[in-house]
């Protein structure tokens, strides 16, 4: 019976060592493998964060331009305003001074023309502004995009 006990204390002795072995070699194939990985990833979260920079970046970019863009169309159509207000005015005094009728109809009806001119000369100006405005904001924006377009196209798949 002793030596029943001593072929099993040698067949797990022995099961121990092999196991023991086993578990060392997954353990350095799995150390080999995360030293092959991890470079490789933590590139990977760096190219990353460095694009979602680069993203905001160029969003905060494309509001600065818009915000200055509003800004200027702002200041037209107030310009417009205060011009037209003042054209107004002056016409309603100028229509206190006629004499006739006809004076009062030539006046009134170029004044009128005056004021179509200026309205479409002026939103013709704050149509081209506002198309400018839009190009100029999402410039930022489509160059980030055309970037990421570019990336996705020359990585390779995994």
């Amino acid at each position: 019976m002793s030596e029943k006990k001593g072929n099993g204390a040698q067949a797990a002795k022995a099961g121990a060592e092999v196991f023991t072995k086993g578990y060392d070699q997954m353990f350095v194939a799995t150390k080999e493998q995360v030293e092959k990985f991890l470079p490789n990833a933590v590139k990977g979260l760096d190219e990353m964060s460095k694009f979602g920079k680069e993203n905001m970046d160029a969003a905060v970019k494309a509001s600065t331009i818009a915000a200055k863009g509003f800004e200027a169309i702002g200041k037209e159509v107030t310009e417009y305003n205060k011009k037209a207000f003042e054209a107004s005015v002056a016409n309603a005094k100028a229509l206190m001074g006629v004499k006739t009728v006809q004076e009062a109809l030539e006046l009134q009806t170029g004044f009128a023309r005056s004021s179509f001119d200026d309205f479409v000369s002026k939103g013709t100006k704050i149509s081209e502004l506002s198309v400018k405005v839009a190009q100029d904001a999402v410039e930022p924006v489509n160059a980030r995009f055309a970037e990421a377009v570019e990336k996705l196209v020359k990585s390779p798949v995994a």
